[in-house]
């Protein structure tokens, strides 16, 4: 079975029910040639994952390639100002609003990486953590980092390690949002150890 992702152009960030919608509308479309040209050289950068829609390219790839391939998607798709879909974790990530350090990585424990993140991107990958996704952070190596796993235990690093329980997913939300935009208002609220 195969996993994948779709890429087109939006004037604006959208929310993850309208990719939704654009993704099946792509789906129910007939196959053709993209007049924009990041789409172009999206589908030319994968040739043998991309299918073409007149609007949009559908990324298919197997599961086991599924982090390797999809983390240069995302990254072809930034690069091109293209918003891209992913339909097996119901995310999409958009061009903005993005945090205040370029280098800023998100990880999650289910393997995926982006580099830049949307903070739209990081609020609805927070909502995923389980046991198949057992951690989100934002990281910026070599500097700091924030991490939370599911229980809400949050861990952030910047020299010292801190931890403390965070008692609800809009707490964590808050802090990781925080955290992005380069603001520590978060170690203020909570108690460390």
């Amino acid at each position: 079975m195969s996993v994948e992702l779709t890429v087109w152009r939006e004037a604006e960030p959208i929310p993850r029910e309208r990719a939704r919608i654009a993704y099946r509308t792509i789906l129910a479309g007939t196959p053709g040639e993209p007049a924009d040209p990041g789409l172009l050289a999206l589908a030319k950068a994968f040739p043998e994952h991309a299918t073409t829609y007149p609007d949009a390219v559908l990324v298919a790839m197997e599961p086991e390639e599924m982090d390797e391939i999809s983390n240069r998607v995302f990254a072809e798709a930034r690069s091109a100002g293209l918003v891209c879909y992913d339909p097996q974790r119901d995310l999409v990530h958009n061009l903005a609003p993005r945090g205040v350090y370029p280098e800023l990585q998100l990880h999650t424990g289910d393997g995926m990486i982006v580099v830049d993140p949307d903070l739209g991107l990081v609020h609805d990958v927070l909502g995923t953590l389980s046991a198949g996704n057992p951690f989100t952070a934002l990281v910026v190596f070599g500097s700091h980092f924030l991490q939370v796993s599911p229980g809400y235990e949050l861990e952030y690093k910047e020299g010292l390690l801190r931890r403390t329980e965070v008692a609800d997913l809009d707490a964590v939300r808050q802090a990781f949002d925080e955290y992005a935009r380069g603001e520590r208002g978060f170690l203020e609220r909570f108690t460390w150890s």
